[in-house]
């Protein structure tokens, strides 16, 4: 099993106050993301995962400036299918590539979106899905080709050639590429073009079923790509006791029940497959397995916020290190507020997680 690599998570929002961040006028500056990205790189994370939607700004464009501003940080760029097209996001991530010396990641995202605000009209899941593994594809052979000539229902490109060419580094062909997605249609695209699958923070033996699942069907399907990798992101809610932890998880879960109706509810929440399993573990407990703390996602945690893993330090990290032991090898992590959890989590959290 390959060095596990942990990276943390930059909401990347315009409205203050995410996931109970303390809201300031300067939440979203380059000031503040910079600070953040250098913590990042001080207390020994990878990177991080820079969320994207529309109205939100715009992910390439941040992930440059903060690469820009670091030197080893490495920023996972979430970006759309139908927000980019593949050939022209192939060669702006190639040319950020080469700009850093190979610290670009790269999620693709294909959950539903405010589409025809930025002119897309491929909403139906199997349109989408369809899309996105031909996205894949071509920035896949685009990265790695020379000349590429490719005829989709989607994507067409003829004699296409991406400058500068991507920089093989340490047994690393190109950016990484991470999918997520928990549909029939979305585990076929992951099984087939992804390089990291990403879970959200299920119980144990849900994420090993879908690993089983994911490792069969990649051979059922004839996968042409080195083994599927698997992630996991949720949220770890540390504290420097058990006691201490839940007393202040069950606290934020109480502000969160008190404010719900003071906060924009996402239109698409409960509709796709991965997140409604999220809310539905609610309905098996509070708490399950040692740890994993369900009851935010009843008042309005979605994502990586619907589920939490409480406690301290030595109690998260077993339950991560019992992740790793399914085969889970990339970790996206994160808690508010944010930069005083980057150097809290880095210095107590991942030396448990690497020693």
């Amino acid at each position: 099993m390959s060095n596990p690599e942990f990276l943390w998570y930059i909401p990347n929002q315009v409205t203050p106050g995410h996931r109970g961040e303390p809201v300031s006028a300067d939440h979203n500056s380059l000031r503040t993301l910079t600070e953040q990205a250098v913590a990042l790189e001080d207390h020994g994370w990878t990177g991080a995962l820079l969320g994207t939607g529309w109205g939100r700004p715009d992910t390439f464009t941040v992930a440059a400036a903060l690469a820009a501003r670091t030197t080893t940080f490495e920023p996972l760029v979430a970006v759309r299918p139908g927000y980019w097209r593949p050939a022209n996001f192939a060669s702006a991530a190639a040319t950020l590539d080469h700009l850093t010396g190979g610290r670009v990641r790269v999620n693709v995202v294909s959950g539903k979106d405010d589409l025809g605000a930025y002119g897309d009209s491929e909403g139906d899941q199997a349109q989408r899905y369809d899309r996105t593994q031909e996205f894949l594809q071509l920035v896949r052979r685009l990265w790695t080709q020379e000349h590429v000539d490719y005829a989709g229902e989607h994507f067409q490109v003829t004699g296409s050639t991406v400058v500068p060419r991507i920089e093989p580094r340490d047994g690393r062909p190109h950016p990484t590429l991470y999918f997520g997605g928990a549909s029939e249609a979305a585990e076929r695209v992951a099984a087939a073009e992804a390089d990291v699958q990403l879970f959200w923070g299920e119980p144990l033996a849900g994420v090993q079923e879908r690993i089983e699942r994911l490792r069969a069907l990649s051979d059922e399907l004839g996968r042409e790509h080195a083994p599927l990798q698997f992630g996991l992101r949720v949220t770890t809610f540390v504290r420097d006791t058990t006691d201490e932890a839940w007393t202040d998880a069950e606290a934020r879960v109480a502000e969160m029940a008190r404010s719900q109706g003071g906060h924009p509810r996402d239109r698409h929440r409960g509709t796709a497959v991965g997140q409604r399993r999220l809310l539905d573990l609610a309905a098996q407990g509070e708490v399950l397995d040692d740890n994993l703390y369900t009851t935010p996602g009843r008042f309005g945690g979605g994502g990586a916020g619907t589920t939490w893993l409480v406690g301290s330090a030595q109690d998260v990290a077993k339950s991560l290190r019992r992740y790793q032991d399914l085969g889970i090898t990339h970790f996206v992590l994160s808690d508010t507020p944010y930069l005083r959890e980057i150097r809290r989590q880095g210095d107590e959290l991942l030396p448990l997680l690497r020693g």
